[in-house]
């Protein structure tokens, strides 16, 4: 299984920063602040852990301190799903 911090790295990358390596992208990095996302990059991030992680965000939730960093992102999983990896779930069926 792989690490949701790994799942969200490779995301973000494929989706947001063409050609660049993973690697770059440091888990305490803001999204927002390095304009690797903007607010429709996020929409698109919430269906992503929609469908992944099978959990259901609220427009409460919508928060930067939910969404703006690997780090934040995969805390917020972790809370919503209490689970550590969730690759299974991409990908099953």
């Amino acid at each position: 299984m792989q690490p949701i911090e790994s799942q969200i790295r490779n995301f973000i990358v494929e989706n947001y920063m063409y050609g660049q390596s993973p690697e770059s992208l440091r888990d305490s990095d803001s999204f927002l602040s390095l304009g690797v996302i903007d607010s429709a990059g996020i929409l698109e991030l919430v269906a992503y852990l929609e469908e992944t992680f099978k959990m259901q965000i609220n427009d409460d939730e919508l928060l930067p301190e939910n969404l703006d960093s690997i780090a934040q992102v995969a805390a917020y999983v972790r809370r919503k799903t209490g689970s550590e990896t969730m690759a299974g779930l991409a990908h099953a069926g």
